[in-house]
């Protein structure tokens, strides 16, 4: 029976001893053993009563079996709702409430707390970062064949969560269609063979690490060497046996504080790739100095995966996130018309990998996927006369540190409930490390508040990367005749590097 995601990443591979992924610990998983795993896997979620079109939540370490689990969702049906690991437990608690998932996994150390959030209807089990946990041992006595569930292109394969300005957390919807399309693009537009090795130091709970960069190995049949984390001394070790690397910016930074990267530790790579945060100039012209590569920059959204990519031949230009990607519409729009080269708009984009909607919001959905078929990114951006994109701003204030995705509505919510802060406004400034740093604009009712009181009241509400790196107080904050805060002005004034 055809099931699109499945016949494509996976099956392919059933009795190909070729190695998939490579560990931290020096173990390595076959892609015949992988696809035995994930069906070993895909029995124990039918035994938990998980049906197609379920939800099943993991937010568990990065750990062969927790890949396997993506492909066990995807061969029976099920929609796979990775989550950061870093959430806590009242974030986790609204992703459960509105996802409503038959089954969630999680690292095992976090089994008591998930269990607390006394949604009943889900089975709760463990994966730990030691391969042991409950999901692990139950599938470790099941069969090692799976009869595939029958999916169709437009089926729900996995459910991502977006946080939107308003600090509610939007769910997008991606298709069988949309993972699949995306990934034979990048394939051949990267020119990904079975041949690569892929360093893998990206986290696997976001559209990065694990569509990007593993559902283009997984067409392929290449390598990847599975890293828990970025750690410098294992990178300038691997680089030599390897030939590609997908990474965030900071990996970048962090490569050129080492002396040892040079031209002729990279002379065997192909492709060094970087994403999900803008990548300065500066960083882009000192690594090709450094190493003579050039860093290869594009640009995506949870919504749609990759919208556009700097070409793998040609010029790579600094500061700009290249073209639109095959198959894809891209264009630029202000006030209901398409712009002319060198103004700003918004983007928009239409295609095969466009996601189905936003789950339980469609109020939310008509309001960002026109009727067209045209997706209202909210990036602002600027187009040359070639079509080279360059990104100019975010429309919606959005500030990404490390590659993640930080909507400032959703911290000064917590700021504002703290007693003794009147108002709260939060900014991005530049990071030389991140991209950009969270700091927090508070307006205290009386006396000024100690910093340490405010960061104890945020860390109990939010993950560690949304967490404020700078406290300012201020008597009011800077408004427009509407009353509308004037964030432009806050970036200004403290916006200096952090």
């Amino acid at each position: 029976m055809p099931n699109p995601l499945y016949d494509a990443l996976f099956a392919p591979h059933a009795e190909n001893t070729a190695t998939f992924l490579a560990t931290d610990d020096g173990t390595s998983v076959t892609y015949a053993s992988f696809v035995k795993r994930a069906a070993q896997i895909a029995h124990v979620l039918v035994d938990c009563g998980v049906t197609p079109g379920d939800r099943v939540v993991a937010q568990a370490p990065k750990v062969v079996d927790t890949i396997a689990l993506y492909a066990a969702c995807v061969q029976t049906g099920a929609v796979y709702l990775p989550l950061n690991t870093a959430y806590t437990q009242a974030e986790l608690n609204y992703f459960v409430q509105d996802a409503t998932p038959t089954v969630i996994v999680c690292d095992a150390s976090d089994e008591k707390s998930v269990k607390s959030l006394g949604f009943s209807a889900a089975t709760v089990l463990t994966l730990a970062a030691d391969g042991s946990g409950s999901l692990s041992l139950a599938a470790n006595g099941q069969p090692g064949n799976f009869q595939t569930v029958e999916r169709s292109n437009n089926d729900l394969a996995a459910l991502l969560y977006t946080s939107g300005t308003t600090g509610r957390s939007k769910g997008a919807m991606m298709s069988h269609a949309n993972l699949l399309s995306n990934a034979k693009v990048l394939v051949d537009h990267w020119h990904i063979q079975a041949s690569d090795r892929l360093i893998h130091a990206l986290p696997i709970f976001h559209t990065h690490g694990l569509f990007v960069a593993l559902n283009t190995s997984l067409l392929v049949g290449s390598e990847v060497l599975l890293m828990q984390r970025f750690d410098l001394d294992t990178i300038i070790t691997e680089i030599p046996r390897s030939t590609l690397m997908m990474g965030v910016p900071t990996f970048y930074t962090r490569l050129l504080s080492d002396v040892r990267l040079t031209p002729q530790l990279c002379d065997s790579f192909r492709l060094f790739i970087s994403g999900s945060a803008p990548l300065l100039a500066e960083t882009h012209t000192e690594f090709e100095q450094r190493t003579g590569h050039r860093i290869l920059e594009r640009y995506g959204m949870t919504e749609t995966n990759m919208i556009t990519s700097n070409p793998y031949t040609g010029d790579r230009v600094a500061g700009t996130v290249g073209f639109a990607l095959p198959n894809e519409e891209v264009r630029i729009m202000h006030s209901g018309r398409e712009v002319s080269p060198g103004e700003i708009g918004i983007i928009e984009v239409r295609g095969e990998n466009v996601f189905q909607g936003y789950w339980k919001m469609p109020e939310k959905t008509k309001e960002e996927l026109q009727d067209n078929g045209f997706f209202i990114t909210g990036d602002l951006a600027k187009q040359d006369e070639t079509g080279r994109i360059t990104i100019v701003g975010r429309a919606k204030d959005l500030i990404i540190s490390g590659g993640y995705n930080i909507y400032p509505k959703e911290i000064e919510d917590v700021l504002n409930d703290i007693n003794g802060v009147l108002e709260s406004a939060v900014i991005g400034v530049p990071h030389a490390d991140f991209g950009e740093s969270v700091v927090a604009v508070i307006v205290p009712e009386d006396e000024k508040l100690s910093d340490a009181a405010l960061k104890s009241a945020v860390e109990t509400q939010l993950a560690t990367f949304k967490h404020p790196r700078r406290y300012i107080q201020i008597d009011s904050l800077p408004r427009n005749s509407m009353g509308k805060v004037q964030k432009n002005i806050l970036r200004e004034q403290y916006g200096a590097e952090a």
